[in-house]
């Protein structure tokens, strides 16, 4: 990763880990003990960053991903969140959310206090903050592999319908070796594969098994 020192040198900001590529280790505190990155081999991971505890933005957005917490999981992925809080600030703040909303939080929490793991996934962003972790989303597949990021701001609330989105094209992906068009959601068509020789471009716009629109973008139901 490319390292930027900080204005007065006493800080390192890394770059972002890169899409393709083995997401980087770690072990951490969480309100759930001691977990590694090992811990979620063989299933995907949806690690993801928000900037405070005790915070609005950031109290809708731990709402939101406990609600889509059970579907996730039946689509095996799990869910781990950080901040660069305290495990006993992680702990009373998830507490504070099952008193006053009634929504128990039921995924860890890294309490990232040192920056390390947030280092390692550039999560944070000098120009937004220097004490603050960004809203970042990791989509780690069951082989360690990092699949996917986005990246948030400080003031916008993430999505949860478009990280479940992400998680069915990804998987849709694997399965059956096809892309996904803007907009995709289960149940509508996919993108095959474009021909890569001229006698392939020719068969394709022949090809009554696929709705063929161009040589190049042809799509077919799963």
């Amino acid at each position: 990763m490319v390292e930027h020192n900080g204005a007065n040198g006493s800080e390192t900001f890394r770059g972002l880990p890169r899409l393709g590529e083995p997401a980087p280790d770690f072990e951490a505190i969480t309100t759930h003990g001691m977990l590694r990155l090992s811990d979620f081999k063989g299933s995907w991971l949806i690690l993801f960053s928000h900037p405070a505890d005790f915070t609005p933005v950031c109290t809708t957005e731990f709402v939101g991903f406990s609600e889509i917490n059970s579907e996730l999981n039946k689509k095996g992925v799990q869910l781990l969140g950080l901040s660069i809080d305290s495990v006993y600030s992680h702990i009373a703040w998830t507490r504070n959310i099952e008193e006053k909303l009634g929504v128990k939080v039921p995924f860890p929490v890294i309490a990232d206090i040192n920056r390390e793991v947030a280092m390692k996934y550039g999560m944070i962003m000098p120009g937004e903050s220097r004490t603050e972790t960004s809203r970042c989303v990791f989509f780690i597949d069951p082989e360690s592999k990092l699949r996917a990021m986005i990246y948030y701001p400080l003031t916008t609330g993430r999505n949860m319908q478009e990280i479940i989105r992400v998680v069915d094209a990804l998987q849709a992906t694997d399965k059956f070796q096809v892309a996904t068009p803007a907009n995709w959601k289960p149940g509508e068509k996919v993108i095959v594969g474009a021909p890569n020789t001229s006698s392939m471009a020719e068969q394709r716009m022949k090809d009554k098994s696929l709705e063929v629109v161009e040589w190049y973008l042809s799509k077919k139901a799963l």
